[in-house]
């Protein structure tokens, strides 16, 4: 079998425990079974056994030979085929996550069915489907396969000679590169405050023009909108720019903020990006094309540095070197018409930022779970849940059921956790201290919350 660049995605445009083997010993097998919650078994079944150690020589060359340079190449010849076989020979399952790798670019359904028999006969479990890439990552994630020796470059190797812009971006740092995966649009890597400039990406929106309320007739009191405040000033980021945008560098109350948007996640957050150590310029967040679970993977224009969106802490690069990571303020997910009931003073993003779209992707595109992997998922609330989450004084992440505190505090109720109170602000639910000071919470879909902050407590009511 040949097949040629056709075969390969390279840009779109906007576009159970099983017999112990003689690598493995009984003393490691029986903790990672204890690492593993209950329901992954139920779920995913009994995961395969894995070796420990390096690779030999055979097989790395297989690797390279089969899956970096047909990546590069964007070819696969009878040589490939003959590479794929010793490494599936090996029954090492830690291979899959590099299989995995070059699956996501993959559109011959008969090269995908190929690497799926390999993935499946590392894995032990026949995974072979309609969407086998999401399939075998599932259970790559749900298992928590180690990764192989080497894998960031095997995974750079790939990643970098597929889709251009990623040179930078896959470096070492204190991310588990095993979760992040390509998001099917290229990395944002405009100049700042260039956001009328075209390109193949998702663009963000850097000082966004604003209105009036009483100017922004385009928006229907039942648009969902985020709002923020900030020193006394307000300001709505309606969903239907958000969601074409993900992004937004802006100022507010004379803060600087950086304001990601994941549509996957259903989350919007509102970082500071100034206040910050000696020595660190204001970071300019951008959309870098990939994932992590399912959720957005931000940079720093300036310096590359990549931050985990959901904690805003920067994970690899010269910021990360620093420690920093970013201050959150509250952002209030609720209506057109109640937020500027609430606010008429507010401002809000201008029409023209929503770039002629008027989307809707919670309830058409995802409607029916995650359309990425994201392996095993808590199972205490459905997976597109909405919580509020926040981090309390004691540095304990807690989500509250955002359904029924809604319903409680309306009828008068208190709600708190530790430091933790929640009230109602336009609409919406914000998180405040005994003294009402703000504590920077945000809402999201359960499953996202619950994947960041493994060991999040759950306020239900």
């Amino acid at each position: 079998m040949s097949l040629t660049l056709g075969s390969f995605t390279r840009i779109l445009v906007f576009t159970s425990l099983a017999t112990l083997s003689a690598f493995w010993s009984n003393a490691s097998q029986a903790q990672r079974a204890q690492d593993l919650e209950g329901y992954v078994f139920e779920d995913f079944g009994q995961p395969p056994a894995v070796p420990t150690g390096r690779l030999s020589s055979k097989v790395k060359a297989a690797i390279k030979v089969a899956l970096v340079d047909s990546a590069s190449n964007s070819r696969w010849q009878a040589e490939q085929t003959e590479a794929l076989n010793v490494i599936a020979a090996t029954k090492d399952p830690r291979i899959a996550w590099i299989i995995s790798d070059l699956m996501r670019f993959i559109s011959s359904p008969r090269l995908d069915a190929e690497l799926a028999r390999a993935a499946s006969t590392l894995l032990g479990k026949e995974l072979r489907a309609a969407n086998s890439w999401g399939i075998v990552t599932d259970h790559l994630i749900a298992w928590d396969i180690p990764a192989p020796p080497n894998y960031l470059k095997y995974k750079r190797d790939i990643f970098t000679a597929l889709v251009p812009g990623w040179e930078k971006i896959f470096v070492k740092g204190d991310v588990d590169w095993r979760f992040v995966s390509w998001g099917g649009v290229l990395i944002d890597n405009r100049a700042y405050d260039t956001t009328d400039e075209r390109c193949n990406c998702i663009p963000a929106a850097d000082n966004p023009e604003v209105t009036s309320a009483k100017d922004a007739k385009w928006l229907r009191n039942k648009d969902i909108v985020f709002g923020i405040e900030v020193n006394g000033e307000y300001r709505a980021y309606p969903r239907q720019i958000m969601e074409v945008r993900e992004m937004v560098n802006d100022t507010l109350g004379g803060r600087h903020l950086g304001i990601p948007y994941c549509t996957l996640c259903g989350a919007a957050q509102a970082y500071f990006t100034d206040e910050l150590p000696r020595g660190i310029k204001r970071p300019i967040l951008r959309t870098s094309g990939l994932l992590n679970r399912s959720n957005k993977v931000m940079y720093d224009l300036n310096t590359y540095s990549v931050f985990d969106t959901f904690l805003g802490t920067a994970v690899t690069g010269p910021l990360a070197r620093k420690n920093l990571t970013l201050k959150q303020a509250t952002v209030i997910t609720t209506d057109w018409g109640t937020w500027k009931k609430a606010h008429p003073e507010t401002t809000v993003l201008a029409e023209r930022h929503a770039l002629g779209r008027d989307p809707d992707f919670r309830n058409t595109r995802d409607a029916n779970g995650p359309i990425f992997p994201v392996g095993d998922v808590d199972p205490r609330l459905p997976v597109h849940e909405d919580i509020i989450g926040v981090i309390t004084a004691s540095g304990k992440p807690v989500a509250f059921q955002r359904s029924k505190a809604f319903v409680a505090l309306q009828r008068g109720a208190t709600i708190s956790y530790e430091n933790v109170r929640l009230e109602l602000d336009a609409g919406g639910i914000r998180a405040v201290d005994a003294n009402g000071t703000d504590l920077g919470s945000h809402q999201a879909f359960w499953f996202a919350w619950s994947q960041f902050h493994k060991k999040t407590a759950l306020w239900q009511g």
